[in-house]
């Protein structure tokens, strides 16, 4: 059984450390933009929780566990408490920001499809609530800071591809019974080296065939 291979303290563990690592680059987003340090906790809040609750919602966890475990809140706050004092060179920032959400998205994307699918989601639903659970507080991350969504963008890297990869690899793995902490860290892993390739190697998706020319693309 999948609770028997993946226990609720696992569960836990890795919401804890995709909440702390998508919080540092909600907050490391906000000091490029220049917030004061309230705006720096808000984007951290949103960014971290911003998926998670989007998943509860969707598969009836509720109260949603951000509004439950204070840990869930405050670990945000402590992101941002460490970047306020700690944050890299500004020079430095933005390629911090995309190695941090990349692990954030690893993360999320193997715990989103594991919760979803202990709340009898079909596999195919729980990757794609993983999915949405990577992504969603990137999203609401982006609005709040005045950016076009990453994953709306044809001029950005992969960004839901690798999302993709790692949910469908938890999901393989329950389907054949062989998920556990090592092989859920393989498929976080997985997504999370996509991410930092395509950024390396500036990978996009396909836009559409035949297009009649580059010049319209703000039109």
């Amino acid at each position: 059984m999948l609770t028997d291979l993946f226990s609720p303290t696992v569960q836990h563990s890795l919401d804890i450390a995709g909440i702390f690592v998508f919080a540092i680059s909600g907050a490391l987003l906000a000091v490029r933009k220049n917030f004061d340090v309230f705006g720096m906790a808000v984007l951290a809040e949103v960014t971290a929780l911003g998926g998670g609750l989007f998943r509860d919602l969707i598969i009836g966890a509720v109260p949603p566990a951000a509004f439950t475990d204070l840990g869930y809140f405050v670990t945000p706050l402590v992101a941002t408490a460490i970047v306020f004092f700690l944050h890299p060179e500004v020079e430095r920032i933005t390629k911090a920001v995309g190695v941090f959400d990349a692990a954030g998205l690893g993360l999320f994307c193997v715990a989103g499809t594991v919760k979803a699918y202990g709340h009898g989601l079909g596999l195919t639903f729980a990757a794609t609530l993983g999915l949405a659970t990577a992504v969603g507080g990137g999203v609401l991350r982006d609005i709040l800071a005045h950016e076009v969504p990453s994953l709306l963008r044809w001029d950005r890297d992969l960004y839901a591809v690798p999302a993709m990869v790692g949910a469908t690899m938890a999901a393989l793995l329950i389907r054949y019974d062989s998920l556990n902490i090592t092989t859920s860290m393989l498929s976080a892993a997985t997504a999370f080296v996509l991410r930092l390739l395509a950024m390396r190697y500036n990978w996009r998706a396909p836009r559409a065939w035949h297009r009649r020319s580059a010049a319209s693309e703000e039109a």
